[in-house]
């Protein structure tokens, strides 16, 4: 198998541990950010999803791997399904046929990973206070805004952290590969630890009032759109068939982001402190 074969294993691994993470994150908010046990089971369930990230960035480029997490939406819905015993809607099928076609034309037209030049100090460091600029942008809008509104802005905040997190992974094992770990820039490693927390706990505190699926589904579509543009400009990654395929990789591109945004819009039409919306209604599935 290739290389790009191990990054997409790697990625629907990860994916579906980090679907699994978002559910319990979702029932921690539920019962006020309270319970170790709870904690830990998030905690643990996000760390295995890190970890089968990083691993699938080795293999592959930054741009399939952060599209490949769009998954994560698509493992959340069968995970809530059973958890609730309640099958998943037909119109909730449709999109993600949707956001699967699009993963597929992406991965179709992507080329084999290959070593990304290094970034140095000047390079990593405009990187990573530009993102934490429009992070913080994203985070005080929030706080002024209502409910929904302020769980997808930290929602959004929280993507743009987890994929510039990504493309400085990216760079960092890229470092390790070619000269070892003493190459590696501690600003960098700094700058991965930082927007890892970060997006964790902007994504934790998303959940709070829009339940799980839109703060999930604004996740799952800031996440590779920011990660894919840096990974772009950073790394010069690209697809097959030049401009072409550029056209095909947009279209793509808006077919998996209406499969997504249409699994939110079919998922919770309230918030989960309205009394009089049930379990099912929160996770985004309906008889």
């Amino acid at each position: 198998m290739g290389s790009l074969g191990w990054a997409v294993a790697f990625s629907v691994l990860s994916a579906a541990s980090y679907a699994a993470a978002a559910v319990a994150q979702e029932r921690l908010a539920e019962h006020g950010q309270r319970g170790w046990a709870r904690w830990a089971i998030a905690l643990l369930l996000t760390g295995g999803g890190v970890v089968l990230h990083v691993i699938a960035l080795n293999f592959g480029t930054v741009a399939v791997v952060q599209a490949l997490g769009t998954l994560t939406l698509l493992f959340a819905l069968p995970i809530a399904a059973v958890r609730l015993q309640i099958p998943i809607s037909r119109a909730a099928w449709v999109d993600a046929i949707l956001t699967v076609a699009g993963l597929a034309l992406i991965l179709s037209l992507s080329v084999e990973s290959t070593k990304p030049e290094l970034l140095g100090d000047p390079d990593d460091r405009r990187l990573a206070l530009i993102t934490l600029a429009l992070v913080a942008v994203l985070s005080l809008a929030a706080w002024r805004a209502g409910p929904r509104v302020r769980s997808m802005l930290l929602a959004a905040a929280a993507g743009t952290a987890f994929g510039i997190g990504s493309v400085l992974s990216k760079a960092v094992l890229s470092a390790v590969t070619d000269d070892g770990v003493r190459s590696v820039s501690p600003f960098a490693a700094i700058a991965v630890l930082v927007f890892s927390t970060g997006g964790y706990l902007l994504s934790q505190l998303s959940y709070g009032r829009a339940g799980l699926a839109a703060p999930l589904a604004t996740v799952s579509v800031t996440n590779p759109i920011v990660a894919a543009t840096a990974g772009v400009i950073v790394f010069d990654e690209g697809f097959r068939f030049g401009a072409a395929g550029l056209v095909v990789i947009a279209i793509a591109g808006l077919l998996m982001t209406l499969g997504v945004i249409g699994l939110a819009r079919h998922a919770a039409t309230r918030s989960p402190s309205d009394d009089s919306t049930g379990p099912a209604t929160r996770a985004g599935i309906s008889a």
